[in-house]
Order: structure tokens, then sequence, then C-alpha cells
């Protein structure tokens, strides 16, 4: 594993324990997982579109060709575009639940007050 022994390994583990703490720690590893996912998820977009932009390139001498990785391309365009959307729609989720959440704790308290006056 990278070129890590088993005692590398454990004192890396052994050290992120003390400086982090045992509470922190799983917060920590769960961030760094996100983390490293979505630049995997990135990276492997990434390496897609630079494959079309490529294929793109070598056969426009051939035209029929050129019409199919265009298509390709426009297929791929209108994926980021909708994955983007949907990012977005889950970010506006979000936001609307926290929305709600906090009216339901205003309303609660709103009750409270009416019950001790």
């Amino acid at each position: 594993m990278f070129g890590l022994g088993m005692t590398e390994v454990v004192l890396i583990l052994v050290l992120a324990l003390i400086v982090v703490g045992p509470k922190k720690l799983p917060e920590v590893a769960k961030g760094l997982g996100k983390g490293f996912a979505e630049f995997k998820k990135v990276m492997n977009d990434f390496k897609d579109a630079v494959n079309i932009d490529d294929i793109d390139e070598s056969s426009s001498s051939s035209s029929s060709s050129g019409s199919k990785n265009k298509d390709i391309s426009e297929v791929y365009k209108n994926k980021w575009q909708q994955d983007i959307l949907q990012t977005e729609d889950e970010n506006n989720e979000d936001k609307e639940s926290e929305k709600t959440d906090k009216t339901e704790e205003s309303d609660e308290n709103v009750k409270r007050e009416s019950r001790d006056t």
C-alpha cells in the first residue's frame, strides 16, 4: 500500500489518534474519504472530457465519424449540465429543509410561550 509497511501504517494511525483525538478521528476520516471520492470523480470526468476532445480532433479528417464524436460530446455536455442542475436542486432542498426545521422550532417556541402565559 503506497510502499508503506505495516509498522509505518500503525505509526501513522497512532499519531493521527494522538493529534486529532478519539472523538474527532471518525469525522476527519469521513471527511477525507468524501474528499478523496469527489477528487476521483472529478478526475474521471476530466479524463472522459479529454478523451472526447482527443477523439474529436483525431477524427476531424473523416466526416462520418466526426459527426458521431460531436454527438458523443453533446451527450457528455448534457450529462454534466444535468449533474450540475441536480446538485443545485439538492442544495436548494437542503436549504428548504433547514428553513422548515427553523420554522417548526419557532412554532414550538410560540406554543410554549402561549402555554406559559
